[in-house]
C-alpha cells in the first residue's frame, strides 16, 4: 500500500476545493495503460471524502473491469468495508446504453441504469460505482451516451464527482464524456511518458469539447504522483 496523502493534498490545493452549489465533476485519464491513473483517482476521491460535507462519488468508466470497486474491496483496513449496493442513478439516467436491450420476465425493457450500482465505502462520504457486467447477455454491447443528464443528476446529489476513465490506448470513453466534465486531469507516467503522448491526450480531450486542468506526472504506477503541473501550451 502506498500512502499518497501528501501528494493528494498538493493536488487538492492545485485544483481548489469544491465551490458551493452543484458538484464539480473531475475526470482523470491517462494516455497509456499502467500509468497509475486509477490509483491517483481513487486516492484523490478518498482524500476529498474526508474534507467535504456531502458525498463524493468515484465513477468507474471501465465497463470491462470494475477495478475501483475491486481495489477498495481489497483494502478494507484503509478504505473501510463496502456497504450494500444501491442504485447509482438518482433519476434513472445513465452515461451508457446497453444494446440490444434486454427484457425482463414481463417483456419490459431493462433500463440501462439497472446495470450500474454504487456502494458506500466504510463510514465515509465516499461512494464507488460498479458496472454489473454479469448481467450482460450474449450479443449485448455497451456504448457511451453523449448527453449531460447523468452527470447533472449526480451534481445535484453530491459535492464532488471523481471520474476514472480508461486510458486512451484502450478506449475513447474519456474523450466522449469530456464535454460533460468540469475539466479533465491528465495522468502520465513520469520517466516513461513521451511528449507526444501528452499532446495526443490533450488534443483528444480538447478536440471533443473538454477542458484540461493540468497534468499529474506519476513517477511510477505504484509510487506517489507529482502534483498538478501546468497544462501543455
Amino acid at each position: 500500500m502506498v500512502d499518497l496523502t501528501s501528494e493528494m493534498a498538493q493536488l487538492w490545493a492545485s485544483l481548489g476545493p469544491p465551490p458551493p452549489g452543484p458538484a464539480r465533476v473531475i475526470q482523470f485519464i491517462g494516455a497509456r495503460s499502467g500509468e497509475g491513473t486509477s490509483t491517483v483517482a481513487r486516492e484523490f476521491a478518498r482524500f476529498a471524502a474526508e474534507r467535504t460535507r456531502r458525498a463524493v462519488w468515484l465513477v468507474d468508466l471501465d465497463f470491462a473491469d470494475s477495478g475501483q470497486y475491486r481495489a477498495i474491496a481489497a483494502e478494507p483496513e484503509r478504505f473501510g468495508p463496502l456497504g450494500a449496493a444501491a442504485a447509482a442513478s438518482p433519476d434513472g439516467s445513465c452515461f451508457f446504453t446497453v444494446q440490444p436491450p434486454a427484457r425482463d420476465a414481463e417483456g419490459r425493457v431493462v433500463a440501462d441504469s439497472r446495470y450500474l450500482v454504487a456502494h458506500p465505502v466504510g463510514g465515509s462520504k465516499l461512494w464507488v460505482t460498479r458496472f454489473r457486467r454479469e448481467l450482460l447477455q450474449a450479443g449485448q454491447g455497451v456504448g457511451v451516451v453523449q448527453a449531460p443528464d447523468y452527470w447533472n443528476a449526480l451534481r445535484r446529489n453530491a459535492e464532488l464527482v471523481v471520474v476514472d476513465a480508461p486510458a486512451l490506448d484502450r478506449a475513447q470513453t474519456g474523450p466522449l464524456v469530456a464535454p460533460f466534465m468540469d475539466f479533465s486531469v491528465l495522468v502520465l507516467a513520469e520517466g516513461g511518458a513521451e511528449a507526444g503522448d501528452a499532446l495526443a491526450l490533450k488534443a483528444a480531450i480538447e478536440g471533443a469539447g473538454g477542458r484540461c486542468a493540468g497534468i499529474v506526472f506519476n513517477r511510477v504506477s505504484l509510487q506517489p504522483p507529482g502534483f498538478l503541473k501546468a497544462v501543455l501550451r
